[in-house]
């Protein structure tokens, strides 16, 4: 176990600057020839506004950042999204617009006459893109979670539009983890208001560039809905599975309610953290539907409590389905611990508060999707390689108990990716994330799924990011490739980040491209070929 008493992983929670041009990165070892395009992630880049701190972990204002390689060389460039949470703060220099945890003040500069009007506007959404950057069809949108999405220009990182997912398809929002197919169709989930006002999910599919040329947003449209456990209460949703024929839906106990969420934040000073709220008793509930007939499966999966964010990889064998998932056991919200007050502590204080904390595991769901009535009591799980099982009950409810593939205490595999481009939606056997210890990241680590052997890369005082794995052009394996992570290491030497570049076949160093500059923490990218 790697301790962290000097603290450098604070590093990832301080505020830089953009840069005006691309700057030339150092590369030790040797970049493989034929890693040619571009790494582009999404993370915070600004804490605060003058004297206002933003607190949570997802408040800070969307930075985007692109490593370019070309020829065995690479060069680093970011710039901040333009988003209206961004250019308003700057041009009033204060903070605005109200952000996931941290509540923006009224104008101080307006009357209480004018202010009294305002609390009747409701609540302005945030548009801050920090989480993901995703394509459909020519284009690319920096995104966070809710109605707003930011077209960027991937080359130079200059902000294009806003767009608001409300004025094609009837969502309330949708998540930074939409599923691209190879032929490029967009699917994702969202939050919406079904029949009679009851509180539903759709999935909305965005269909694949045509000869038109067309924005394919324009002709979006929503193929299934899920039902809500709650009427009231929608459950927050981070990521859903897809395989070739199903969609895979997770309902957690972490409940967002409607009614704080829809009142007048400004009355009483709410942000979005204070809406959510934990059902101690509904444990986890998963909706399978079909997703070519856009059918719901009446089947009633039901399993014990926990969060979850992200899914690994979703696959069918044999009349079942394959659900890989990143879990943090219980009901209790996870987001609780991600306020940068936490993450800045002290080791020893970190350490501490990640004590408290669900506890990380990944797990493997089986779901059975032929179930006979006779089976009832018994485990309907007859794969050989698996010990998940999916026990009939008499109320016709399919009770899960998971395989654990991976389990450490306090030592999360998350950030999960995968070989997707040939393996997303079918049986696979690697996945690479990133190691968080006490929620300070602090490894990558490699997982064979099917056997749980792992490999590691760790560094001393060395802080990375998401692996994003990069397909060798005429790879034969499904590990063949590469690795790439922005790792930051403040203790060691004069450069402070570097972009790391590993073998994904056992995890070994290739070759690392230094920068001069602190490079904060980032969530999610891809990588776009040149």
């Amino acid at each position: 176990r790697v301790e962290h008493p000097a603290g450098g992983y604070k590093k990832l929670f301080e505020t830089v600057e953009e840069l005006s041009s691309p700057v030339t990165a150092h590369v030790t070892g040797r970049i493989p020839t034929w890693l040619r395009g571009s790494l582009l992630r999404c993370g915070p880049g600004l804490f605060e506004v003058g004297a206002e701190p933003f607190y949570h972990l997802f408040d800070g204002q969307a930075l985007l950042h692109k490593f370019d390689f070309k020829e065995g060389h690479v060069t680093y460039h970011r710039r901040f999204v333009r988003t209206d949470a961004y250019v308003r703060a700057m041009t009033e220099k204060r903070i605005v617009i109200t952000e996931f945890g941290t509540y923006a003040y009224p104008d101080p500069c307006k009357n209480i006459f004018s202010r009294f009007f305002s609390y009747f506007k409701g609540v302005e959404v945030t548009d801050n893109a920090l989480v993901n950057v995703y394509p459909v069809g020519e284009d690319y949108y920096a995104c966070t979670e809710t109605n707003f999405i930011t077209k960027i220009n991937p080359d130079t990182l200059e902000t294009i539009k806003q767009v608001d997912l409300c004025k094609y398809v009837s969502v309330n929002g949708a998540t930074a983890h939409p599923h691209v197919e190879n032929d490029g169709t967009v699917y994702n989930i969202g939050n919406c208001f079904g029949k009679n006002f009851a509180l539903a999910y759709n999935i909305i599919r965005i269909p694949p560039l045509q000869a038109d040329k067309e924005d394919p947003m324009n002709k979006s449209e929503v193929v299934v809905q899920f039902p809500c456990s709650d009427r009231f209460k929608p459950s927050y949703v981070h990521s859903f599975g897809l395989t070739p024929n199903y969609i895979v839906f997770v309902e957690t106990p972490v409940k967002i309610n409607l009614l704080k969420f829809l009142s007048s934040w400004s009355l009483w000073g709410a942000n979005y953290m204070d809406c959510f709220e934990s059902n101690e008793t509904m444990g986890v509930w998963l909706h399978v539907a079909e997703k070519k007939k856009g059918r719901l499966l009446n089947l009633k999966y039901r399993t014990s409590a926990f969060n979850l964010f992200h899914h690994i990889n979703t696959y069918e064998d044999n009349g079942f389905l394959i659900v890989d998932l990143c879990t943090w056991k219980g009901f209790e919200f996870v987001y609780n611990y991600l306020y940068l007050a936490n993450l800045r502590a002290n080791w020893d204080e970190v350490k501490r508060q990640a004590e408290k904390a669900p506890q990380p595991e990944a797990r493997r769901y089986v779901l059975p999707l032929n179930i006979d009535k006779a089976d009832t009591g018994k485990n309907l799980v007859t794969l050989p390689y698996t010990t998940a099982t999916a026990t009939l009950r008499s109320d016709e409810t399919i009770w899960l108990e998971p395989e654990v593939i991976f389990s450490g205490p306090r030592h999360a595999f998350e950030f999960p990716q995968i070989n997707y481009k040939k393996y997303g939606g079918k049986p696979y056997t690697y996945t690479y994330g990133l190691g968080l210890n006490h929620f300070v990241p602090d490894r990558l680590c490699k997982l064979n799924v099917k056997t749980k052997e792992t490999w590691v890369w760790q560094e001393q005082d060395s802080y990375p990011s998401e692996p994003i794995f990069v397909s060798h052009p005429d790879a034969l394996e499904e590990d063949d490739g590469v690795v790439l992570s922005i790792v930051i290491s403040p203790g060691a030497g004069p450069k402070p980040a570097y972009l790391l570049v590993l073998n994904a076949k056992d995890m070994s160093e290739v070759a690392r491209a230094e920068v001069e500059v602190n490079i904060p923490v980032t969530f999610h990218g891809l990588f776009k070929r040149a």
